[in-house]
């Protein structure tokens, strides 16, 4: 039997949308259906494609890493800090209104309100975002791969601390973060809703990198 090779990460292209945008709506789904899908479900999906394969701002392809192996894509994850704020806005709201038009400032609205829950990342730390693993790989080990993987990005790129948001549901991801030595530094409480259901509780932890 021919053995698989070690996973490996590499930067997302626009060919990898029909692998990595689920994965990165599988991420925080909730959140992004409660910013995103302001009139239909299946917005959120079609603006997170439409956005990744744009390139720029957060949700672009060249803001995502996927961790593959054989060329089969594993998961996916993004990795920046607050120097990318400003231009994450500007790409934001550009893609936004091209996207959704008159129901834009609608959309600008939640997004604003559930930035008191998730916070723009710091300056001087790695922020690790929109990290998920294929449904079929969860508990193989890939997860913990993945972040080992972006751990080690950071370290080599002078970082000091690595910080991330998971949902307070989300107790499995949250033992994988304590397990990789990532602490609670705060706990957001969260009061959005609407017809999509509730956008949970988030806690921010992160873990110091020695360099």
């Amino acid at each position: 039997m021919e053995r698989a090779g070690a996973p490996a990460l590499r930067p997302c292209t626009a060919a990898d949308a029909a692998v990595a945008v689920p994965l990165i709506h599988a991420s925080g789904p909730a959140a992004l259906r409660y910013v995103f899908a302001p009139r239909a479900e299946g917005q959120a999906l079609a603006f997170l494609h439409a956005a990744f394969a744009d390139g720029a701002g957060e949700f672009g392809f060249r803001n995502h890493l996927a961790i593959e192996r054989d060329g089969s894509v594993l998961g996916v994850a993004a990795l920046w800090d607050g120097r990318s704020n400003a231009a994450f806005t500007v790409a934001a709201v550009r893609q936004i209104v091209g996207f959704y038009r008159a129901a834009a400032p609608g959309v600008l609205w939640r997004g604003l309100r559930f930035e008191r829950v998730v916070r723009p990342a710091q300056r001087d730390v790695a922020y690790i975002g929109h990290v998920a693993v294929s449904e079929e790989l969860r508990g193989q080990g890939v997860g913990r791969s993945l972040l080992e993987h972006l751990l080690a990005r950071a370290r080599a790129a002078g970082y000091r601390r690595a910080g991330l948001d998971v949902a307070a549901s989300n107790s499995r991801a949250r033992a994988l973060y304590e397990a990789m030595g990532f602490t609670v530094r705060a706990t957001r409480r969260s009061t959005l809703a609407d017809r999509t259901g509730r956008v949970p509780d988030h806690r921010y932890m992160e873990v110091g990198l020695q360099v």
